[in-house]
Formats: structure tokens, C-alpha cells, sequence
């Protein structure tokens, strides 16, 4: 007598239920992770432009040729721009009135906020 291998139709059925139940499960933690990683991108880039300004600042301080007077810069991508390597990211946009300048994805619509310093 041959002996056949294979599942039954219930243990295949066991096994769908169980990959929808997991699925169903992880899909709203992942549709999260967009908004979050926009926001994150936006803080990142606002660190980036936070530190750019401050050691602006202080090459300024210093007396170094070429460092931008605080005093002129503005909450603009050409002005922030300028003092980050690579400049501003494509996908944000740096506005406010200064000091407080913000950065806005148009990704998300987040946004996130840092000072000049040495204004």
C-alpha cells in the first residue's frame, strides 16, 4: 500500500488563518511608520541646520574669513542653506521669522522648529 505525504485541507486552512491573524495584526504598525518617519526626518534636518548655525557662530566669534555674521542670516533655504554641506533637502522647506525658524516637509506636513544662534 503507498503512504501519500502532504497536509490535510484543515492544517492548510489553520495555517491561513493564522498568517491573516498575524498580518492583521502587524499592517497598522507599519502604516504608522510613514507619519513617523517624516517627523523624524524634519527633526533631523532641523538639528542639521541648529548646528550649522552654531558653529557658524562660532567660526564668526573666532574671527574666521568667510563665516557669516549671525546677524544676516534668515529663515531661508538659501541663507541656512549656505551654511549646511549639501544644503537643505529637497523635500523641505525652511521658513519662520528669525530667530525661530521651522522646517517643513512636504512629505508629511510635520514640522519642526530651532533657533538661530547668535541672533
Amino acid at each position: 500500500m503507498k503512504k501519500q505525504a502532504g497536509f490535510t485541507l484543515i492544517e492548510l486552512v489553520v495555517v491561513i488563518v493564522i498568517l491573516g491573524v498575524l498580518a492583521a495584526v502587524a499592517i497598522p504598525k507599519f502604516v504608522d511608520l510613514k507619519a513617523e518617519a517624516a517627523t523624524a526626518a524634519n527633526e533631523g534636518v532641523a538639528g542639521a541646520a541648529a548646528s550649522a548655525t552654531a558653529i557658524n557662530y562660532g567660526a564668526h566669534a573666532a574671527g574666521k574669513v568667510g563665516a557669516a555674521a549671525p546677524s544676516t542670516l534668515d529663515c531661508t533655504n538659501a541663507s541656512i542653506g549656505a551654511l549646511m554641506q549639501g544644503g537643505v533637502p529637497t523635500k523641505h522647506t525652511i521658513g519662520g521669522s528669525k530667530p525661530n525658524c521651522t522646517v517643513t516637509s512636504s512629505d508629511g506636513g510635520s514640522t519642526a522648529s530651532f533657533v538661530i544662534v547668535g541672533q
